[in-house]
């Protein structure tokens, strides 16, 4: 539980198996409760702290009706064989969560959580993409880079309408995610809506094995570095602190920071990664919470190692949380240029938390804001130089955004 104890920022990681979110963000020093004794003080001192927070009428919880359903589903129903009490039990704690009607706070299974703890560790399997339920609709944060569903054609803002022949508006995420997931091998068809196409795409995938290289680096022309930042995870920052070596070492007259495609992550590596691109201890986030006394000021370290290269950062649509974090934060200062289109505009935050059985609860805790103030949530950040991706483009594997910054490079020059 190492990592339960820090900020994550996501959208919903789906990868195909059941990883979940990034661009979600995680509360820092939230204690598992080690017992039934221990999950009760939980909650006891979290009552106590929402009454802190502002008037809230406390209430006694029911569960009268639910003791007298599962008298008569033992009593009649016809098949006995699907009353399991412990799925029925998960299921009602769900219900129970899902019903505030924020996609973001849900509870998780000991299963389910296993599973979200293995994508915050770059290892998954299935078909490799982000997702997030908006407005009912299951859709395409982003493919994973080098994913199956990468490679088979699935895009950022793609909305899932079926997996197989099953509704996915039907769904909850979890049954969404589960349906997508499956052995290495095995394979998924998933029915596809895309803006400006006028009819459905159906793609088969097949499952992987899919591992995420957090951070990739290239040496472009005229000692320009492109570093990918694929997923804020547990390995960016020290495969971060590697690409800083070479860089300086290069002594590069210029870098593009490519965030697209990434989901977010951890709060506390996307500030690693801004300490490094930013001068002094500069606030990077505001984080607002329902007790106002209780707002945080988020600041960089310091670090400073890469604040004086020229710097580019590429957005796009399947930039969220984290990303937008660092993009957010780069534009609030001047720092350097932010190009490429719309971000997808996370910026609630969710506070994790493990109950003693193993399961998890996420909830939406606070908003949070760039360093000038500005909330991007349900907005995006909006680049200062806008350039599309067409679907020509997509077809035949060109770049114009990476072209762009390229370009804004040896202009400048």
């Amino acid at each position: 539980m190492r990592r339960s104890q820090s900020i994550l920022l996501s959208s919903v990681l789906v990868t195909g198996l059941i990883t979940f979110s990034f661009g979600w963000f995680f509360a820092k020093n939230i204690k598992p409760a080690g017992n039934a004794a221990g999950a009760s003080g939980t909650t006891n001192q979290a009552a106590q702290k929402f009454s802190e927070a502002g008037p809230f009428e406390e209430k006694t919880i029911h569960v009268r009706d639910l003791e007298e359903v599962w008298a008569r589903l033992q009593n009649a129903y016809y098949d006995a064989s699907k009353l399991n009490l412990e799925k029925l039990e998960y299921g009602a704690v769900k219900g129970f969560v899902a019903a505030i009607g924020d996609p973001y706070s849900v509870f998780m299974t000991p299963e389910e959580s296993k599973e979200f703890e293995n994508g915050l560790e770059g290892q998954l399997e299935g078909i490799g993409a982000e997702l997030e339920v908006k407005n009912g609709k299951l859709i395409v944060v982003s493919p994973l880079k080098n994913s199956p569903a990468m490679e088979a054609g699935v895009r950022s803002g793609d909305i899932i309408y079926k997996i197989g022949d099953d509704l996915a508006e039907e769904m909850t995420l979890f049954e969404a995610i589960t349906k997508i997931r499956g052995k290495k091998g095995t394979t998924v068809t998933l029915t596809i809506l895309r803006e400006g196409i006028p009819k459905p795409i159906i793609l088969t995938i097949i499952r992987s094995e899919i591992t995420i290289d957090s951070i990739t680096l290239k040496k472009l022309n005229g000692d320009i570095f492109h570093l990918a930042i694929n997923q804020f995870n547990d390995h960016t920052k020290s495969e971060f602190n590697d690409a800083i070596q070479t860089i300086l070492l290069e002594k590069a007259k210029g870098l593009i920071l490519d965030v697209r495609g990434n989901g977010g992550g951890y709060l506390d590596t996307s500030i690693d990664i801004l300490s490094e691109l930013l001068s002094g201890k500069i606030t990077a986030a505001i984080i607002k919470k329902r007790d106002a006394s209780k707002n945080e000021t988020v600041k960089t370290t310091g670090s400073s190692r890469l604040a004086d290269i020229p710097l580019i950062v590429l957005v796009d649509k399947g930039s969220a949380s984290a990303s937008e974090i660092v993009a957010g934060a780069i534009q609030d200062y001047k720092r350097g240029i932010v190009m490429g289109e719309k971000t997808f505009g996370k910026g609630s935050v969710q506070e994790l938390s493990e109950l003693a059985d193993g399961s998890r609860l996420r909830m939406t805790i606070a908003k949070w804001f760039t360093p000038l103030d500005r909330s991007i949530d349900e907005i995006g950040v909006m680049p200062d130089q806008e350039v599309k991706m067409t679907e020509d483009d997509f077809e035949k594997n060109r770049d114009p955004q990476l072209d762009a910054a390229l370009q804004y490079f040896r202009n400048k020059k």
